[in-house]
Parts: structure tokens; C-alpha cells; sequence
């Protein structure tokens, strides 16, 4: 029972080769979009729930319209590790996208659905959401991404590898072509980057910005979208944004 209505709804905790450690997901609703929730900064698969998202739209979750796969983070020991060693934190942020690509996405209860999936997320969450779905088009339907930061400087500071760069999306689209064959390919799908103008929104503003410009730079269409002043990079606001945006997709 998910805010006092029966809902669907199953937890898993398991191994992963990729990141050589046993990670949790849970799964809400028996049929519908799949959408791949990633928590926020050092968050954990239950941080949906407790925090009201998953009441805002249970009612689509309830009718088999979308069907919520919310999993862990390790944002721990990669972005949020500061002090740590940053050739070891960018590796374990390639790990984290192949343990999403290669054993997440595949698994019957996500893939046997017949619909492509969404990914969504708020603050460090969007992030993932957004980069998931640009550098895995193929895999992803779009993304629903609610004040996330699309640089991984406010993390790294300058530093930059290989993983750092496939991480990062501001660094990678800006090294793509307008004939990119990725390019065709976001514009089959529905890419939301939203983010409020109010309170600790003031990062997230000037890199929803600099996608916005590298979106249009090649001629992509995705909607940036900035609501008002007093929107706050915080949980009441993105309650209300994610049924707003579901709503123009599902």
C-alpha cells in the first residue's frame, strides 16, 4: 500500500558485476512506460516514495500508464567524494552506466514491456537521467530531468578523462557534429529539462542555460523549461512538476 491506495510494488537487492557490490531497486505498477528513476545526491531507491513523488502520480501508476523502476546511487563515491582519488570516482561513474545499460535496462521486468523507457530524476538524479538517455538514445525514450546540473565540474573541478567526458554532457554534445547520427535521434525522442528560477536554483539555471544553446546549436528539439522565481530546487516543487511533464508524454 503506497499512500493508503494498493499499488503494485516489489524490491529487489542484488549483485552487481559492474559495480562489484549488491545494489536495490524498487519496482512500482505492473504495466505501462517504464521510467528509470534515479535518486537524488547520495540518495537510495525508497527516496521517491518517502519523499511524495510517487503519490503525485499514482494514479497513473495505479491505471498500467507508467510503471516506476527506482534505483540506488553511488553518488558516494564518485561525485560526491571530494577528497577521493578522481581517476578511481570517474571510474566508478562509468561502472554506475554500465551496471544501468547492461543490467538494469536488459532485465525482463524493465525490457519485456514493449514500450522504451524514460529516465527521470531530480537534481543529481536529473544528471544521470539526461545522461543516460543522450549517450543511449537507442535504449532511452527521453527524459524527464528536474533541476539538474549537465557539468561534472561542480564535482571534479577541472579535471577531465576519458570517463569524465562520457559523463559529462555539456562536454560531449559540445564535441558533436550537426550531422551527428545521434542528432536524428533526439529528435525522435522527448528530451524535458526543467528547472525552478528561485532558491539554490542558481547552477542548475546556468546549465539548463548552456544546454539549451548547445541543444539549438544542433538543431535539436528539446524543451528547456524555467518556471518562475519562486520555484525552489527542492522536493514541493518537483511534486508538481513531474505529473506536469508526464502529462506530455504519456
Amino acid at each position: 500500500v503506497v499512500g493508503g491506495i494498493f499499488m503494485e510494488k516489489r524490491y529487489y537487492s542484488e549483485y552487481s558485476q559492474c559495480l562489484d557490490r549488491n545494489m536495490d531497486f524498487i519496482v512500482y505498477g505492473h504495466s505501462g512506460v517504464p521510467l528509470l528513476v534515479f535518486p537524488a545526491q547520495d540518495g537510495h531507491p525508497q527516496d521517491y516514495e518517502n519523499f511524495g513523488m510517487v503519490d503525485v502520480i499514482k494514479d497513473k501508476i495505479e491505471n498500467g500508464y507508467v510503471q516506476l523502476f527506482c534505483v540506488g546511487s553511488i553518488d558516494e563515491e564518485s561525485y560526491s567524494d571530494e577528497m577521493g582519488d578522481k581517476a578511481r570516482r570517474s571510474y566508478l561513474l562509468e561502472q554506475f552506466y554500465y551496471y544501468i545499460c547492461d543490467e538494469i535496462v536488459p532485465r525482463k521486468e524493465i525490457n519485456g514491456t514493449g514500450k522504451m523507457i524514460y529516465t527521470t530524476g531530480c537534481s543529481l538524479g536529473a544528471t544521470h537521467a539526461t545522461n543516460m538517455m543522450l549517450r543511449r538514445p537507442d535504449l532511452f525514450m527521453g527524459c524527464v530531468a528536474l533541476s539538474g546540473y549537465y557539468d561534472t565540474d561542480l564535482f571534479f573541478g577541472q579535471y577531465v578523462d576519458e570517463n569524465i567526458y562520457n559523463n559529462s554532457p555539456l562536454k560531449y554534445l559540445n564535441g558533436m557534429s550537426r550531422n551527428h547520427p545521434y542528432v536524428d535521434l533526439y529528435n525522435q525522442r522527448h528530451i524535458i529539462l526543467c528547472c525552478g528560477q528561485g532558491a539554490w536554483e542558481d547552477e542548475m539555471v546556468k546549465s539548463t542555460g548552456l544546454m539549451k544553446e548547445t541543444f539549438d546549436r544542433l538543431s535539436v528539439n528539446a524543451w528547456c523549461d524555467f518556471w518562475g522565481s519562486d520555484v525552489n530546487h527542492d522536493w514541493p516543487w518537483w511534486r508538481k512538476q513531474l505529473p506536469y511533464f508526464l502529462g506530455h508524454i504519456l
